[in-house]
């Protein structure tokens, strides 16, 4: 896989309107469902009941958290582009038209998509905002689609 990795902000203006990068396929364990229904106090049984969810949820497994697929971003994105080798402090700032088209069931192999949106300026600090889809294997609907604004300061 390869990484896009650039030194300044201004060479990643570069790439506004284009693809940057797919990150490596994760497989989304029960385990990894589990630790985040007990991090975020959110046990739902659609979450984490495996054999309640067989029987009655419309996936015919568990779930993983919509805002637990929302926070793969961070990890996928780490495999596609790095910015400043180190010298640059990445804030996550907030997000935008955040969705969750498709549930991602547990064993589901998911992967994310980064295009790059816009950079901006802000003083001493610059934006970048991004694209993201969670794409799950197999399947036509992404898991989760956002707008990612990511402040880099020097």
């Amino acid at each position: 896989m390869h990484v896009l990795a650039l030194e300044t902000l201004d060479e990643l203006k570069e790439y506004i309107g284009k693809e940057i990068g797919t990150s490596e396929w994760l497989t989304v364990t029960q385990e990894r469902i589990s630790q985040f229904a007990e991090a975020t106090e959110d046990r739902q049984w659609i979450h984490v009941d495996r054999e309640r969810a067989r029987r009655e949820s419309p996936y015919g497994a568990t779930v993983a958290h919509g805002f637990l697929t929302l926070s793969l971003i961070s990890h996928f994105m780490k495999e596609v582009v790095r910015i400043g080798s180190g010298r640059l402090l990445t804030i996550n700032y907030g997000l935008n038209r955040v969705r969750f088209p498709s549930p991602v069931r547990e064993g589901a192999r998911i992967r994310g998509h980064f295009t790059l949106v816009n950079v901006l300026e802000r003083g001493e600090a610059g934006e970048a905002v991004f694209s993201c889809s969670v794409e799950c294997e197999g399947k036509e609907k992404p898991g989760c689609v956002a707008e990612w604004i990511v402040r880099y300061r020097k």
